[in-house]
């Protein structure tokens, strides 16, 4: 494509109000490419020069050369580089020497499982290296043969807690053999998800060394700042970061598209959505492939739903509405199979997506990605751009800012973005609400001693075994600790979420059919009595939320607007995990206990976002444990805010909204994985405090990463309030869509004040 032609094309739009703030081309680079220290061998070698692979990038061959010198790796480059040849060439030279050797791989979705098998396959190796996938949709008359036969096993993370660890007897020669396990995509391991997989793995090199074996651990991940400690916490080992790229690129155009402002007084800009929905069908319209990424399920089917009817209202494009899909989890698998199938062979031109499609599935190649919102991380938003663009020839990528402080701080500063280092993955394997239920599958797999409690987590282990013991949940016997529970715990653990449960979402109006789920701690927010479900283009209206059984019931509805919640939350200190000085105050870490409860919704029409009504609700409260950093305000700012005449409860409440729309620059993290409380008051501290805490239980490192990096934090939230060009405060700055309080009260100046009496 010509990148060029379109950027003129769109600034002929008739809706064209300078929204391009900025331009970042990178250039195309010439592949760097290295030599290995002894060459593969040439049955390996030979069926690579078939896949057309001659040379090796210099990346992939000092990856390679350590992983034969015995080393742990984690390799961090970019998309379409090759990374996967990292550990395929060192597991493939190893099972082609070893006729016993075994390795296991483990990718975060079934697709790219899926993805990866076909690509070994490719290689015809089969003969010397059989290979299978091992996952929920394997045939039960297969995984006898998969146990005993294959030599590469390729599943995730769920399939190895649920159906693997638990039933290791009967993988008793695969794991004696067990050379290699290889991570891909290992930064999606963060929060609560990473936490889990931590266990998991551990379980594993647990398992593995009572059939003698200690095996090789390769990751790959998207640029982190911090791949060393991700693989650390990850797998409780130490590893080898690999980063540089030798892979060669085409020309991309990077875009910082931010859409006008449509009320002065307030600062409220037109929708992204609908600044997409215009990038995207311009695209499609023109024949070039285009990727929609957005933040959300809900958005996805919103931009399918915009992109449909201004292809139907026109009547020479009517029919690209077969060519435009959404893609989401949530669907069936086989429905996802059938959209990257015609996807890769070109029968769909356009895709609105979340990030279920970021990760590295092949769906061939595409020209163009349009962002729809900041995705939350530097390393995603690397990650969808780069699914767009070959190695030769022009590629686009197009971020279109929400009217939200995050995306707004990079619009006025891009450099920010382009020049800065990436986020730290955050993840709490000790997490006592994750590493208890894990010590509990792990004493079914085999007996705990205190022997296992350093690979656990050391004290904090040892504490929640002998609190299972107290709950009779594990029994002592000796100085070995018993499963004694009658249920499964693998069967009992979702490790995509810290609950277990699930909420079914059922369409009444045809026998019961089953949409989708949502898990437990977001039901309240997405399945209230009002909310609108999207699902494949069509909404729903939520009639009623069963938390007895779990379910959600729905009816078809021409919905002409979507929903979001209002949640009020208070905070209680329940310990102080560490506290140092900051500026004029002190910083806290600790455990806290969030009271959060879903107080109302508004409906917001589709396309415009104005707000057609306001409802509350009557919903139980949710009541968690969790971690969080706070700081009180320095005695005398609350005096000097009076003499100022601001408001210090406004102040302080849009510190804390700023603050936390900040904190995924630093952690990779969500926007949804933060919450918090501020106050003019609180009582345990004795002034008043903000406070920012994880949104899981149990705290999964994002608050304890602010906590670290807290003088960068609040210095970039404090830049944010002092250049945002309006006047009170608005959507880019101190306004948050899910404030419990409509926003109110709010003083953009008094945070300003705040921020700059602390940070003197």
């Amino acid at each position: 494509m010509n990148a060029d032609h379109f950027l003129a094309r769109f600034k002929r739009h008739p809706d064209y109000k300078d929204q391009i703030v900025h331009v970042e081309q990178i250039p195309a680079r010439e592949a760097r490419w290295g030599e290995l220290d002894a060459p593969l061998p040439s049955r390996l070698s030979g069926a690579l020069a078939l896949q057309g692979v001659t040379q090796l990038y210099c990346h992939q061959a000092q990856a390679i050369d350590l992983a034969r010198m015995g080393h742990h790796l984690i390799v961090t480059t970019p998309t379409a580089s090759g990374k996967s040849l990292c550990y395929n060439a060192p597991v493939l030279e190893t099972l082609l020497l070893d006729p016993g050797a075994r390795a296991l791989y483990l990718f975060p979705t079934k697709a790219l499982a899926q993805d990866q098998r076909g690509k070994l396959e490719a290689l015809r190796l089969h003969a010397e290296i059989a290979t299978a996938t091992y996952d929920g949709d394997t045939p039960k008359e297969e995984r006898g043969w998969v146990k005993k036969t294959a030599r590469v096993v390729i599943t995730n993370p769920d399939m190895l807690h649920i159906g693997i660890l638990p039933y290791h007897t009967g993988w008793g020669t695969f794991l004696r053999n067990l050379r290699y396990v290889v991570i891909d995509e290992a930064h999606t391991y963060r929060g609560v998800f990473g936490a889990h997989v931590a266990n998991i793995l551990r379980r594993l090199r647990r398992v593995c060394d009572r059939y003698g074996a200690h095996p090789q651990f390769i990751a790959c991940s998207a640029t982190i700042a911090n791949p060393g400690e991700l693989f650390g916490r990850l797998t409780g080992l130490e590893a080898e970061a690999i980063s540089g790229d030798g892979a060669p690129t085409g020309r991309k155009h990077f875009i910082f598209w931010n859409p006008p402002i449509y009320d002065p007084a307030t600062g409220a800009r037109r929708s992204s959505n609908a600044e997409a929905t215009t990038l995207f069908t311009t695209l499609v319209g023109e024949g070039v492939r285009t990727i929609a990424f957005t933040r959300a399920r809900k958005t996805a089917e919103l931009l399918l739903t915009y992109a449909r009817r201004a292809f139907e209202s026109t009547g020479t494009q009517a029919g690209l509405v077969k060519k435009i899909i959404s893609y989401r989890a949530g669907y069936t698998a086989e429905q996802r199979r059938d959209i990257e199938r015609r996807l890769f062979n070109g029968e769909l031109t356009g895709v609105t997506a979340t990030n279920a499609l970021e990760l590295g599935v092949d769906i061939g190649g595409v020209d163009a990605c349009v962002l729809t919102g900041y995705p939350g991380t530097v390393a995603s938003t690397w990650q969808q751009a780069g699914r767009a663009g070959r190695r030769q020839g022009d590629s686009l990528a197009i971020l279109v800012a929400a009217d939200n402080p995050l995306d707004q701080f990079l619009m006025r500063r891009p450099e920010y973005f382009f020049g800065k280092p990436h986020e730290h993955a955050a993840l709490d394997p000790t997490n006592r609400h994750i590493l208890g239920a894990h010590l509990l599958c792990a004493a079914y797999e085999m007996p705990l001693t205190d022997d296992d409690f350093a690979l656990f987590g050391g004290e904090r282990a040892a504490h929640i075994t002998h609190r299972l013991c107290e709950e009779e949940a594990l029994a002592a016997r000796g100085d070995r600790f018993v499963y004694a529970g009658s249920e499964y715990p693998a069967g009992l653990i979702s490790i995509r979420s810290a609950s277990a449960n699930q909420y079914v979402i059922v369409d009444d109006t045809r026998r019961g059919a089953v949409l989708g789920t949502v898990e437990e701690g977001k039901a309240f927010e997405t399945l209230h009595p009002g909310a609108v479900y999207l699902h494949l283009g069509e909404s729903y209206i939520v009639e009623t939320l069963d938390p007895q059984n779990f379910r959600a019931h729905v009816r078809p509805a021409q919905a002409n607007y979507f929903t979001e919640t209002r949640i009020n939350s208070q905070i209680a200190i329940k310990e102080i995990y560490d506290s140092k000085e900051f500026g004029d105050t002190v910083a806290y870490f600790g455990l806290v206990t969030v009271t959060t409860q879903v107080v109302g919704f508004r409906q917001k029409q589709l396309f415009s976002d104005e707000v057609l009504g306001n409802f509350d609700l009557d919903l139980p409260e949710q009541v968690f444990e969790t971690e969080a950093v706070w700081y009180p305000l320095p005695s005398g700012l609350a005096y000097d805010l009076e003499r100022a005449n601001l408001d210090l409860a406004g102040g302080v409440h849009a510190g804390e909204h700023a603050s936390i729309s900040l904190l995924p620059l630093f952690a990779l993290c969500d926007r949804n994985d933060i919450g918090g409380v501020s106050t003019p008051w609180h009582p345990q501290v004795g002034a008043p405090a903000i406070f920012v805490h994880d949104a899981h239980p149990g705290g999964v490192g994002i608050a304890e990463t602010g906590y670290r990096l807290i003088e960068e934090w609040l210095g970039a939230t404090r830049t944010l309030l002092e250049e945002c060009p309006c006047e009170t405060g608005c959507p880019s700055c101190i306004q948050s869509p899910k404030c419990g309080n409509n926003n109110e009260p709010l003083d953009k100046e008094a945070a300003k004040a705040i921020l700059r009496g602390i940070m003197k």
